[in-house]
């Protein structure tokens, strides 16, 4: 249990729900993001109040308008519209930039050359099915590429695409992503011109050029299968928004809580291991129903400056805007404007009121409500758009969820009762998306169109289940994991694996008066459940408050500090996030003091009171450089790392990275902690192998001068467009690096070192017969892992409520001599060992670890903590 939840937090869990969390537009898988553990106290992603975010106000010229061209519309300062042409089975409907579908797309080919094979052979062997469709009829096509160029140039991709269309009886059939076009049969000339006139009289030439085959094995054939299955989705009829079709008639009102959930489809068509396959997962989106201007309505009725309580609740929403389905992120509010200003557009000044009525036909009611700012993305500017995007609030929806709305149980509990989906309702889900696809004639008639074919049954495939692990205690007694991997029954009867020889001695307890009651039963349940772990913990010095300020916490917190206390510990009387940081602050900055902070909600559970004392004394062990348990590892002399960047709350420019490394698990098993600043706006770690370096001597300074053989790093937080970049410049560096340390430090061969990329947001799902969910330790390792890489999928974790989420192990270097089994057991085994929970992780423990210190120091703590908690697992 951690410490969050041992302060009576309601929590969706991160370890269910993938990295990080999620965005104001909140696209969410129907399961949050691979179901909900039937114990309550996995829920880890913080929930409490979060400062609000501050953005720039951006100065903006009256007078931002386009002169380069009538068919850029005037877009400076105007309206996006995004209808894109898709006459003649042309322009994809989210191409996006070359850049951008380059690393969408790419092919990167991280699979080391001295790996013979992937597969391993330990385990029971299990039939499992998978979300994904089998392309029957492999196209036997060749793709001819052509580079398309308009004189003078049109800045507007969708207007490009609307001219082409035009002339599809001379270009046959077609995809254009914006500035290539792809056909299936080659045009008879190597420079096809094309004159053409623009509805206002303008004439262009279009020169089409041809370039060459594209092979199945580009990435650009990657791109070309996945633009034939959006043009064959819109056939189905829903709305593209963001990167995803959803089914707004298929929407479903929440409307005692202001929203609606579209159901929608996440979908990508790649080469698999023999096969072209196309995954598809189950998504919906959160939409409000409630506009922009309800918002403003609210806050001139409760705020005494509602100007900045608008600014306070819009600034970084993601809005859609009805009228053409698409996203935009507010920057700004300029209040000194409002829809009767007029911009430039056809040549001619018009008014944003009367532009839309006389485009949608909508009616802006009030005259007098501010504009709306939206910045463009670097991308959608490459592309054409304007730099600068006005909104009107009226006409904007906000989408995701509110920090209030996370914190409402019932809403969360209605909205899983729609998003949640056991495997046998998933596989329901994707048979009747596979129908429709297959029996819709625009659908069809592009999939024939191009000689493509799905199978109508989900990809069946052969896993393996390994073993439960066995969990080792005091003196050495070990006790099976058992099939569900959960040991919780286990702590009745056995003592922690290492525990203070003489106790927690020195501590010192915080809270009210008021609270003093709670206070004292918490404690002596804490003292009882210890002692049955054979823990001995003394009783604690009591400093109680008159009041719950924050100051009176941190005074007494000052106070205590001069007893050279082991551990403080905080009841406080509810989550308040400000409370909460100067706490931390106080012990991880000032003091290097371990910190426990417990919510009077927490304490008073009388019902739940043991059971949350005994995880609390369990991470208070932790949070005293002691391990309650361990597992059976063979190997020694082995280092695992876990790697992981989280964004700062206060300075979007900042990151931290924070490095956990094991010492050596079958001789020491501890824990060595360390934490950097880095950009958040770069994917390499710069700052990796400065603390690598530190947990290096460290591992020294314990294990008589001697360095690790083996060191396995598990990278947490690389997208699939990053790949490329990390394995060419970070893996590279690394393993230079290391080399030359081990030779600096006198060893005779470097360490055997595997760097593997762990990743958790992934759309892949599997399922065991009769719509179950597959039990810890299942590993797949054929069929949908990809032939360039040296990958495996492997469900670590138990799941009751909702489907199972995978994690994908992607190795891409390795001379760590270990065979497919063991690595795929070793990574297993490190999903034992996070001491917040008594049963398997999603990722690797040291994953867990640096993800949850990540997280501390970049929204509580916002700089490094004093190196004197190294040692120690005091973020738990």
């Amino acid at each position: 249990m951690s410490e969050d939840q041992s302060r009576g937090r309601r929590r969706p869990s991160r370890e269910q729900q993938g990295s990080g969390s999620r965005s104001p537009q909140e696209t969410l898988p129907s399961s949050a993001g691979g179901g909900d553990s039937r114990r309550r106290r996995e829920r880890e992603p913080s929930d409490e109040p979060r400062p609000s975010k501050v953005y720039k106000k951006e100065p903006i010229s009256p007078d931002r308008s386009s002169t380069s061209s009538r068919n850029e519309n005037s877009r400076k300062e105007q309206p996006s519209t995004s209808a894109g042409s898709r006459g003649g089975g042309g322009d994809s409907a989210d191409a996006g930039d070359n850049a951008s579908k380059r690393e969408r797309y790419e092919i990167v080919h991280t699979r080391p050359s001295d790996i013979q094979t992937k597969m391993g052979s330990g385990g029971a062997p299990v039939t499992l099915q998978t979300n994904y469709y089998r392309l029957l009829t492999k196209p036997t096509w060749r793709i001819f590429q052509y580079h398309v160029d308009f004189s003078p140039p049109i800045e507007l991709r969708r207007v490009r695409g609307g001219m082409l269309s035009e002339h599809r009886a001379t270009l046959g059939g077609y995809l254009y992503d914006g500035t290539k076009l792809f056909t299936s049969c080659k045009l008879s000339e190597e420079k096809t011109v094309i004159r053409a006139k623009s509805k206002f009289g303008d004439s262009y030439t279009i020169v089409i050029k041809y370039v060459g085959v594209i092979s199945m094995t580009e990435w650009q054939s990657l791109q070309i299968l996945n633009l034939i299955l959006r043009r064959a989705m819109e056939g189905l009829k829903l709305q593209l928004v963001g990167r995803n079709f959803y089914d707004a008639l298929a929407k479903i009102d929440l409307r005692e809580y202001r929203l609606q959930l579209w159901p929608g489809y996440q979908t990508s068509i790649r080469q698999h291991e023999k096969d072209i396959l196309l995954c598809a997962e189950i998504a919906h989106k959160v939409m409000r129903t409630e506009t922009v201007y309800d918002i403003l309505k609210r806050c001139t009725e409760t705020a005494r400056d509602f100007e900045e309580e608008f600014r306070r609740n819009v600034l970084g929403l993601t809005v859609l805007t009805d009228y053409n389905n698409k996203t935009y992120r507010i920057n700004d509010v300029d209040f000194s404007k409002n829809p009767t200003k007029t911009f430039k557009c056809k040549e001619k000044e018009v008014s944003f009121i009367d532009y839309y009525y006389q485009k949608y036909h909508i009616r802006i009611r009030d005259q007098k409500q501010p504009l709306l700012i939206s910045k463009a993305k670097d991308r959608a500017m490459r592309g054409g758009s304007s730099d600068i995007i006005i909104l009107i609030p009226e006409l904007c929806r906000p989408t995701g969820l509110t920090d209030t709305m996370r914190s409402n149980f019932q809403l969360m509990r209605a909205m899983a009762d729609h998003t949640r989906m056991n495997p046998d309702r998933r596989i329901d889900r994707l048979r009747i998306f596979n129908q429709r696809l297959q029996q819709t004639e625009a659908s069809v008639q592009v999939l024939n169109d191009w000689n493509m074919a799905l199978d109508r049954h989900l990809v069946e495939l052969n896993g393996r289940v390994l073993e439960p692990q066995r969990i080792v205690f005091s003196e050495h007694r070990k006790e099976s994991a058992g099939v569900q991997a959960d040991w919780t029954r286990y702590f009745r009867e056995n003592g922690l694996f290492t525990t203070p020889s003489r106790g927690l001695e020195r501590w010192s307890v915080i809270a009210t008066n008021r609270n003093s009651r709670e206070l004292r039963n918490f404690v002596e349940s804490l003292i009882r459940a210890a002692g049955g772990m054979q823990m001995r913990i003394s009783r604690p010095r009591e400093i109680m408050l008159y009041d719950d300020r924050n100051h009176s916490y941190i005074q007494a917190m000052e106070d205590c500090s001069r007893q050279d206390p082991q551990l403080i510990l905080c009841l406080v009387p509810n989550n308040n996030a400000e409370r909460y940081s100067s706490i931390k602050k106080k012990g991880c900055l000032e003091r290097a003091i371990p910190t426990q902070v417990i919510t009077q909600k927490s304490a008073g559970n009388q019902r739940g009171l043991m059971s949350i004392a005994t995880k609390v004394a369990i991470q208070i062990n932790c949070k005293l450089g002691y391990t309650p348990w361990m597992i059976d590892l063979p190997l020694s002399g082995l280092m695992t790392i876990g790697y992981d960047v989280a964004k700062s709350t206060r300075d979007r420019s900042k990151a931290f990275g924070a490095l956990v490394a094991s010492m050596d698990m079958k001789t020491n098993a501890t824990f060595y902690s360390t934490v950097a600043e880095c950009s958040s706006h770069d994917v390499l770690a710069n700052s990796l192998w400065p603390m690598m370096t530190k947990a290096l001597r460290q591992y020294r300074r314990e294990h008589e001068n001697k360095l690790p053989t083996r060191i396995l790093f598990y990278r947490d937080g690389v997208g699939e467009g990053s790949l490329r970049q990390v394995y060419e410049h970070e893996v590279k560096d690394v393993v230079e690096k290391l080399d030359q340390e081990y030779k600096r430090c006198g060893s005779e061969k470097p360490p055997m070192f595997a760097y593997v990329v762990v990743s958790k947001s992934i759309n892949t799902r599997f399922f065991m017969n009769r719509g179950q969910n597959p039990t810890p330790g299942t590993i797949v390792d054929d069929v949908v892992t990809l032939p360039e890489r040296y990958d495996f999928f492997l469900v670590s974790q138990s799941v009751r409520q909702g489907t199972v989420s995978p994690t994908s192990y992607n190795i891409v270097y390795s001379n760590i001599r270990l065979t497919p089994d063991q690595m795929q057991l070793l990574t297993y085994k490190m999903t034992h060992l996070y001491y917040n929970w008594s049963g398997t992780t999603r990722v690797p423990a040291v994953c867990q670890y640096a993800k949850k210190l990540a997280t501390l120091v970049a929204t509580s703590l916002y700089q490094p903590p004093q190196n004197a908690l190294e040692k120690k697992l005091y973020y738990l």
